[in-house]
């Protein structure tokens, strides 16, 4: 069986980018990176690490025509996650094909499940029974216990710990350096700020900060 050529467009063109071509040239993979689309015009007509930065979003129908059947969301986030999930389900409305993104030297257990479009970045652990979403960044260095489950469009930040059984809400963001204790659910767009030291359960669309973290403010809903 022949297996199908991946023409690949990135969405989202900053630093966040630049990690996942980084990731998928030394892991190697298969995907022709075709061009990277980005709202900010001032990056337009530049390239990353050898991708083309050709415009905005209204070239996908071109890109299409001349190939393309997968997407990559290169945008991070720090705090708010919507934007990640409207490009995620921009890529998906142009029945384009979501692509694991997986560094070399990221750990993932066999025993793990994850979803579409997940991003594995340089020295994360991903361990037994861990269940992941749709489109989650698991950032460099982070750590997901066993038997964790993270919901779709999560960001877990650079150096960030989960301890067994946690559960993350959908669209919630854990900062840098953040622990969570095990058994503690976060909510849906929840955010732990960075290096916050979570020991009890997160109500949804919250902003948590500190040792141990504490209510700071709410979120906007649905932004």
């Amino acid at each position: 069986m022949i297996t199908p050529e991946i023409h690949c467009i990135i969405l989202g063109g900053g630093g966040h980018a630049g990690v996942l071509i980084d990731s998928l040239q030394q892991a190697n993979h298969p995907a022709r990176l075709m061009a990277i689309l980005d709202a900010n015009q001032s990056r337009w007509g530049q390239s990353l690490l050898g991708v083309p930065i050709l415009g905005g979003d209204d070239l996908l129908p071109e890109l299409i025509n001349q190939g393309a059947n997968a997407f990559i969301v290169g945008l991070g986030s720090v705090g708010n996650n919507q934007p990640r999930r409207r490009l995620f389900e921009l890529g998906l409305s142009y029945n384009l094909s979501p692509q694991l993104v997986q560094h070399p030297k990221a750990i993932l257990s066999p025993a793990a499940k994850i979803g579409l479009g997940v991003q594995l970045l340089p020295g994360c652990i991903i361990n037994s029974g861990a269940l992941l979403g749709d489109n989650v960044i698991i950032n460099s260095g982070a750590i997901v216990e066993h038997d964790c489950q993270i919901g779709d469009h999560v960001h877990i930040a650079t150096g960030a710990r989960l301890a067994s059984t946690v559960t993350i809400g959908v669209s919630a963001h854990i900062g840098a350096g953040a622990t969570i204790r095990q058994c503690i659910r976060i909510g849906e767009g929840a955010v732990v700020g960075a290096g916050a030291v979570v020991v009890k359960d997160v109500e949804p669309y919250t902003v948590v900060t500190g040792v141990p973290a504490r209510f700071m403010k709410m979120m906007p809903i649905g932004n």
